[in-house]
């Protein structure tokens, strides 16, 4: 059978492709990653978080306090409860598109809509100006929910198009992926916002062009996935349903799928040991500018120029982790990650202000494990899923990777509600991976791929 052939071959979720066949799709599912790290980046990493904070100090009282719906809230504030908001939406809605997925087959169509809804609301934040910080918070929550959804879609192809000996290589690639096009981006960015006046645009201006350009980036190569992945049909059984009663039925899949956990216990492990210390990841991306510009005294060129350094390096820390997971297995791999995370955050704490190479060492810290321990997460947790339930899995896996990752964003805000201090907020992330780390180390890699009726690698 050529390749052509089986590329057209969707009987059964499993079915086998060529390796020319997975290598097509490889290539175009690299992109996804290629198009949405750039709001990653460029908007929730780099302007948003700075800008956000600007725009509600500027609608906030004589004590810095906002008020949505009556509750005070700090004006600084403001962006990581957004995040924690946005988190939140996408816990309500991840359920009904990962069941949806795998009952009916059609990942594509509802990868589309996901991407699409996320990059209309972050090309919207270019009209984000003035006092407008309500404005801005709900673009963040759709954008952000929207990136959380389209990720459980996006993931769960990844046992349909590698192989099980090539998934570490295949997700540290997808990484690499990403943080070529954040850093690509961030150049650009770095060039418009350093140079706005040569351009005849105010420093706002230039902001919100970053801001919008985002979004045009995510819904231009989107389009490549789009062409190049393709659907499975799925039998339909009476079990299983399609159309609007199977989405209907998405908390009670998810239902489904937990007490299917129960089955595969040490698969339920894993993601909790990822659920504990992805947050901590997670947080230290989105409020790292925050850090910079509010308790460092950090210049915004500073920041996006430290963040270029995290998206040149995080592409050879991927591609490097990669590698050592070859020789040493991705869950040793992980776990010195966490270790080197928890000394970040230590010396993150100690930091002078007004010292922008400290800062820069630390965004090298932060870029050689940053792709790596999110890449390894990934291909790892790809073994411990069990066949024909990765879409419905991956659902589980995301609401891990983003949809609760809702408590450090939400601590974060909370300690600097209480105490006014970004470096008690940031100190207090070091639990998360404290606590992840011992987690993962009690999870038997092996036992739990053979677990899930998957076959074992000869590393892992």
């Amino acid at each position: 059978m050529t390749a052509e052939t089986t590329d057209r071959e969707p009987d059964r979720p499993d079915a086998p492709d060529s390796a020319a066949a997975r290598r097509h799709q490889q290539r175009g599912w690299y992109f996804y990653d290629f198009a949405c790290s750039v709001y990653s980046t460029s908007v929730l990493t780099v302007f948003l978080g700075p800008y956000l904070t600007s725009v509600a100090k500027a609608a906030a009282d004589a004590d810095g306090f906002v008020h949505p719906l009556g509750v005070p809230i700090r004006a600084g504030s403001v962006f990581a409860y957004a995040v924690s908001v946005s988190i939140v939406v996408a816990v309500l809605v991840m359920p009904l598109v990962g069941a949806a997925a795998d009952r009916t087959g059609r990942k594509k169509p509802l990868l589309a809509a996901a991407a699409y809804l996320g990059a209309g609301a972050t090309a919207g934040m270019f009209f984000l100006d003035g006092d407008r910080y309500l404005l801005g918070a709900l673009l963040l929550i759709v954008a952000n929910a929207s990136l959380a959804v389209s990720m459980v879609l996006y993931n769960a192809y990844l046992p349909q198009i590698a192989k099980a000996d090539e998934r570490d290589a295949v997700s540290s690639r997808g990484w690499a992926f990403g943080y070529t096009s954040g850093a690509f981006v961030l150049v650009l960015n770095l060039v418009l916002y350093s140079g706005h006046a040569s351009f005849g645009l105010s420093e706002s201006d230039a902001v919100r062009i970053c801001l919008a350009s985002a979004g045009v980036w995510w819904g231009a190569f989107t389009l490549v996935p789009l062409r190049r992945l393709r659907d499975r049909r799925v039998t339909p059984t009476s079990e299983t349903g399609t159309g609007a009663g199977a989405v209907g039925s998405g908390w009670r899949q998810l239902l489904s799928t937990l007490r299917d956990m129960r089955r595969h216990p040490l698969t339920l492990s894993f993601l909790l040991a990822y659920l504990v210390y992805n947050d901590g990841v997670q947080t230290v991306i989105s409020q790292a500018s925050i850090y910079g510009s509010e308790e460092l005294g950090l210049e915004q060129t500073t920041l996006i120029t430290a963040v270029l350094l995290v998206q040149v390096l995080a592409v050879a820390g991927a591609l490097g982790m990669g590698r050592l997971a070859r020789s040493y297995g991705a869950k040793r791999t992980i776990l010195g990650s966490l270790a080197v995370w928890t000394l970040i955050l230590v010396a993150g704490y100690f930091l002078p202000a007004g010292a922008p190479v400290w800062f820069y060492a630390l965004a090298a810290a932060i870029g050689l494990v940053l792709g790596g321990s999110q890449a390894l997460s990934r291909s790892l947790f790809s073994h411990l899923v069990p066949r024909g339930k990765e879409a419905e899995y991956f659902s589980a896996y995301e609401m891990s990777d983003r949809g609760l990752s809702w408590l450090g964003p939400l601590a974060f805000g909370l300690a600097y509600q209480m105490t006014g201090s970004y470096r008690d907020a940031i100190v207090s992330l070091v639990v998360f991976f404290a606590l992840g780390f011992v987690l993962l180390a009690r999870v038997p890699a092996r036992r739990a791929v053979a677990a899930a009726g998957n076959p074992v690698p000869d590393r892992i």
